[in-house]
C-alpha cells in the first residue's frame, strides 16, 4: 500500500519540476537580459568621490599670530577676516622706509634748486658777455678814432701847424684806446670763460639728478614693501566657505608658508565628482550625458549630474611613481581613467555634498 501511495507523489513531483523549472529559467534569462541592456547604458563604479576646491591659508610674512576671528567648520564669506598677526615690527619698518624716502626726496629737490642756481648765474653771465662785447665794439670804435687823430696831428706837428702839446695829447688818447680795447677783449675772454665754467657746472649738477631718482625709486620700492608687509599681517578668507584643518593658535609664531588652515568651499561651481571608471566601460561616455549619483551618506536621496571631461590619462600615468611596463615580467591590469562629473544647478542647494565623500555615479549613456 505504501509503494502504491508514493508512486503518485512522485509524479506530482516530476510534473511540478518539469513545469516550474523551465519558468525559472526564462524568468532568469529574461531578467539576466534587461540586467545587460541596462548594464549597457547604464555605466557605474563605486570608485568615486567628491572633489573640489581647497583654498590653502598661509602667510606671507612670519610673526606672532596676535588675533584669530574663526573657529573650526566655521562658515566664512569672501573678505572675511580669519587672522592677525602682531604688526608692530612691520609698522616701525614701513615709517623707518618713509623717512629714508622723504629724505632722498629732499636731497631731489636740493639738486634742482642747485642748478636753477647756476642757470641763473649763466643767465646773468650771458648777459654780462653782452655787455662786455658791446663795450669792446666801443673801445675798438674809440681807438679807430683816437688813430686818426693822432696821424692827423703828427702830420700838422711835423708842418709846425700845431704845437706840440697837441700832438702829445693825440698820442696819449691813441695809446689810452688802445690799452682799453685790450682790456675790453681780456674782459670777453674772461666772462667767455666763465660761461664755459658755468655750462659745465651745470652739466655737473644735473647729473646727480638720475642716480638721485634712482635711489629715490628704491626708496619707493622699499616704501611699498614694507607697505605689503604691514598688509600681509592680516589674513582674509579668498572665497565663501568653511574653514577646516586649523592649525593655528593665538600666540604662536608662525613662518612664510606655514599651513594655517583652509577654507573649503561647497558652492556647486567649486565641488565636483571624480570617477575612476574602468578603461573597459568608457566606449561610449562622452561629455554632456546625465549622471544619476548616490551618495554613502544619503543613501535615499539622488543628485543630478552630468559628465563633464574625461581626464587624458590614466590615474597609474600621473602618480608619483608611473608603472613601467618595459621592464620585468607584464601583467595586464585594467586601468581607470578619472572621469570629472559637475552636479546640475539646484542639485545640492543645501550644500550636503562633502570633499572626500564617497559617491556611486551611474552614467546614462544614451542620454544627451
Amino acid at each position: 500500500m505504501e509503494e502504491k501511495e508514493e508512486k503518485p507523489k512522485q509524479r506530482k513531483r516530476k510534473i511540478f519540476a518539469f513545469i516550474v523549472f523551465p519558468f525559472l529559467m526564462m524568468v532568469g534569462a529574461v531578467t539576466l537580459y534587461f540586467y545587460l541592456e541596462y548594464k549597457k547604458t547604464h555605466i557605474s563604479t563605486d570608485d568615486a568621490f567628491i572633489d573640489g576646491r581647497i583654498h590653502a591659508i598661509a602667510s606671507k610674512v612670519p610673526g606672532t599670530v596676535k588675533a584669530l576671528y574663526v573657529k573650526d567648520n566655521q562658515p566664512v564669506k569672501k573678505n572675511d577676516p580669519l587672522l592677525e598677526i602682531d604688526p608692530v615690527d612691520y609698522d616701525v619698518s614701513m615709517r623707518e622706509a618713509q623717512a629714508g624716502l622723504e629724505i632722498e626726496r629732499h636731497k631731489l629737490y636740493q639738486i634742482h634748486d642747485s642748478v636753477d642756481t647756476v642757470k641763473k648765474k649763466l643767465s646773468e653771465l650771458m648777459a654780462s658777455l653782452e655787455a662786455t662785447r658791446a663795450n669792446l665794439d666801443l673801445q675798438e670804435a674809440t681807438y679807430r678814432q683816437t688813430g686818426v687823430d693822432f696821424r692827423r696831428a703828427e702830420v700838422l706837428w711835423k708842418r709846425e701847424v700845431v704845437p706840440k702839446d697837441n700832438y702829445d695829447k693825440a698820442k696819449t688818447n691813441y695809446d689810452v684806446a688802445g690799452a682799453q680795447v685790450k682790456a675790453a677783449k681780456e674782459q670777453v675772454k674772461q666772462t667767455e670763460a666763465s660761461i664755459e665754467t658755468q655750462k659745465a657746472l651745470i652739466k655737473q649738477t644735473e647729473s646727480g639728478i638720475p642716480p638721485q631718482q634712482a635711489t629715490i625709486q628704491q626708496k619707493e620700492a622699499s616704501y611699498r614693501a614694507s607697505q605689503l608687509n604691514l598688509g600681509y599681517t592680516k589674513l582674509y578668507a579668498p572665497a565663501d566657505g568653511y574653514v577646516t584643518k586649523r592649525t593655528v593658535e593665538v600666540g604662536n609664531q608662525i613662518q612664510v608658508g606655514q599651513p594655517l588652515m583652509a577654507v573649503v568651499p561647497l558652492k556647486q561651481v567649486d565641488v565636483w565628482i571624480t570617477a575612476n571608471y574602468k578603461e573597459t566601460q568608457l566606449e561610449r561616455v562622452k561629455p554632456g550625458q546625465k549622471v544619476k549619483i548616490k551618495a554613502d551618506t544619503y543613501p535615499n536621496k539622488e543628485f543630478d549630474g552630468k559628465v563633464d571631461s574625461i581626464m587624458a590619462g590614466t590615474g597609474a600615468v600621473f602618480s608619483l611613481l608611473p608603472p613601467e611596463n618595459a621592464t620585468g615580467n607584464y601583467v595586464k591590469v585594467v586601468q581607470r581613467i578619472p572621469v570629472k562629473i559637475i552636479l546640475d544647478e539646484g542639485s545640492d542647494p543645501g550644500h550636503l555634498l562633502r570633499i572626500g565623500m564617497s559617491v556611486v555615479p551611474t552614467i546614462l549613456v544614451d542620454s544627451k
